[in-house]
């Protein structure tokens, strides 16, 4: 059987669920989209690829593998988006609670069956079909559970409305003994700055005592400064609507002084290299990417290609191009190699050995 033990998001971690991009299915139409950031990656042409999210998911799994986390992985379901495992399910103390999460997704959970098989019947809680919650509303801080809402009348018009305070009334009666606190977040299905898709989107705890959040995203002012009651304003990193937009708070704690982080998120990094905590980065290509693990056990006393060193690099290139001609997409902060054969993006194409990777010059010899 699976012994179950999470009580906050930052303590040892033992054992997980992550998500996976395999047979992830074709680009969405835009009618398709769950939220509005890839809403504004479909129309940009920015959509990342399954190959790019494969490296993405690989990326992180090798640093939870250096860490000796237990993973364990979904069944595959052939053209059905299995990357965001925590949305499905979440884990309170000893208990595993089924989301009630969009109808397209239903499936999802169906794909980790052999782990749920592996959790004592009386530990496997199902919600109320009234009852909205998705994981990545559920924020575990000790005694405390926080979780992310929306209250508002026109709740059912919005996509990104992912939990409802039914739910909430239904985990406080569940968890008498914890102290659920709910946060009212900004909700929109067209803007990504306006919009808090989860909790964990504009809050994340991290270390010891410490916390990433961005105020504007909490509909009720009051709600925010309970926050910075709690933590105290010296504890806490205060980040903008764009960084939020960016996933700037979708860092993930494997221990209290180890995190894994996106490389580009440099004032949030250092910041938590201020206080001694180790960040493990992941130089990633699509950075919107909201990917989400399932923690089942802690202890308590974004790329076309993922190329891992220039010589790769330049190999790859040498290998790949025909005659003199290469094609480049420069993509935000990043970098994105392009081939015909990938005809999502929209591609530049240069004439030149000679490119530009994050305002560093190179030039392929040979």
């Amino acid at each position: 059987m699976l012994k179950l033990n999470v009580n906050n998001e930052t303590s040892r971690l033992l054992k997980v669920v992550l998500g996976t991009a395999k047979s992830n299915g074709s680009t969405p139409e835009l009618e398709e989209c769950y939220d509005p950031k890839s809403r504004q990656n479909v129309l940009n042409n920015t959509y990342p690829t399954e190959i790019d999210m494969i490296n993405e998911m690989n990326q992180f799994e090798q640093v939870l593998l250096k860490y000796k986390v237990d993973i364990r992985r979904p069944e595959t379901i052939i053209n059905y988006n299995q990357i965001f495992s925590r949305d499905i399910a979440f884990v309170v103390d000893d208990s595993f609670i089924i989301s009630n999460i969009l109808p397209d997704r239903s499936n999802e959970i169906l794909a980790i069956n052999k782990v749920i098989d592996l959790i004592p019947k009386n530990k496997i809680i199902e919600l109320p079909e009234d009852c909205h919650v998705e994981g990545g509303d559920v924020i575990l801080h000790n005694d405390y559970i926080f979780i992310g809402t929306y209250d508002g009348d026109d709740y059912s018009n919005f996509k990104t409305a992912r939990t409802n305070y039914k739910a909430i009334k239904f985990l406080k009666e569940k968890f008498t003994e914890k102290k659920i606190i709910p946060f009212d977040l900004i909700k929109s299905d067209l803007e990504p700055t306006k919009n808090a898709l989860h909790l964990d989107c504009c809050l994340q705890p991290v270390g010891n005592g410490k916390l990433v959040a961005c105020p504007e995203a909490f509909l009720k002012r009051e709600q925010y400064k309970w926050l910075v009651d709690y933590f105290g304003e010296e504890n806490i990193l205060e980040i903008s609507l764009s960084e939020m937009s960016e996933m700037n708070c979708n860092f993930f704690s494997i221990d209290t002084n180890i995190v894994v982080s996106e490389k580009s998120f440099t004032r949030l990094n250092s910041w938590l290299r201020s206080f001694d905590i180790i960040v493990e980065e992941i130089n990633t290509f699509i950075r919107y990417l909201k990917i989400h693990k399932i923690p089942f056990g802690r202890h308590y006393p974004f790329a076309i290609h993922q190329l891992t060193s220039l010589k790769k690099l330049f190999s790859f290139l040498k290998n790949n191009m025909l005659s003199d001609d290469w094609i480049v997409l420069l993509e935000l902060d990043s970098f994105r190699m392009q081939f015909p054969t990938f005809s999502d993006c929209v591609p530049i194409t240069c004439t030149s050995r000679t490119f530009k990777l994050n305002n560093i010059s190179f030039t392929i010899t040979g």
